[in-house]
């Protein structure tokens, strides 16, 4: 039996725990971020079709459960068989033209989980709020698909900027270019909410690209907690990837974990690229931040 003098001592430990438990049980779990280069449906040979591989990827993502998808290479009628095939998830974006009949940079987020507070688009160009628009040089327009959103679980707001960089050797200088220009659109942004930017960037870190970048932002992979998969994320349909193309960067994010996701449903490849997904959190205001 516990003595008159112990017992008041208890208590009040207990009704100290008693909230900082709840608090802990009650803390958002990691906001999970994909980035997935879908592959247009332009393959004709099995395995490769779009027809074939499509239910291996809505299996992917139901698997991962992702609160939000930055993709690139996707059409229209992948973006509306992936919102048929995906309950609660929802799409937007313009496709590289400005219209709907191209390419998009389309970003695909759980409605239950996140709500769309703002969103746009810009083009890599000279002339970034023309749609469509073309300049340095690139053979197709170049663009981000961009919004402000808030989590339902804790009111958490955070930007997601998505792109799809120049694929040739010499787009090198072109690839700089708008990085640039997309580290200069972030530069604007209020410091206090977070940013991730997903894409493929058709560039190695190391790169020129990688680095006008990374002055501006952190690799989710190499800040990662813990690393899954790959670090090569380009496999042209081989299962043997060859170069690491694909990125998430964060700033204002801590990183949890980093994957590349490297599964085969029903032993089929979703994509020529394997996506990857970082698992973020808020990062916690600094004491000067807070006065």
């Amino acid at each position: 039996m516990l003595s008159r003098f112990r017992r008041p001592a208890l208590l009040a430990l207990m009704m100290v725990a008693a909230p900082l438990g709840t608090a802990w049980a009650q803390a958002p779990a990691a906001l999970k971020v994909m980035s997935f280069n879908v592959r247009t449906p332009a393959d004709t040979d099995p395995g490769k079709r779009w027809e074939d591989r499509r239910d291996a990827m809505v299996t992917l993502i139901r698997e991962q459960k992702p609160e939000v998808i930055g993709t690139q290479e996707l059409v229209r009628k992948q973006g509306e068989y992936l919102v048929a095939h995906l309950p609660g998830y929802a799409l937007f974006g313009k496709d590289r033209r400005g219209g709907n009949g191209d390419e998009h940079m389309g970003v695909l987020y759980d409605t239950a989980r996140l709500k769309v507070l703002e969103s746009g688009d810009f083009w890599l160009s000279d002339t970034p709020d023309v749609p469509g628009s073309i300049t340095w040089g690139n053979l197709f327009p170049r663009m981000v698909t961009w919004a402000l959103f808030q989590r339902q679980a804790d009111g958490q707001r955070f930007y997601l900027f998505n792109t799809h960089l120049p694929y040739r050797d010499e787009d090198e200088p072109r690839r700089v270019l708008g990085a640039k220009l997309i580290v200069s659109r972030l530069a604007s942004l209020p410091k206090d909410i977070p940013v991730v930017v997903t894409g493929d960037f058709n560039s190695e870190p190391g790169s020129d690209t990688y680095k006008t970048f990374t002055a501006a932002l952190g690799d989710a992979r190499r800040l990662a907690g813990k690393v899954d998969g790959p670090r090569l994320t380009f496999h042209d349909f081989t299962g043997k990837p060859t170069v690491e193309l694909d990125w998430i960067l964060v700033r204002g994010f801590t990183v949890d974990r980093f994957s590349t996701l490297d599964q085969t449903p029903g032993g089929l490849l979703p994509s020529d690229h394997y996506p990857v997904q970082a698992e973020l959190r808020a990062a916690a205001p600094t004491a000067a931040a807070g006065r």
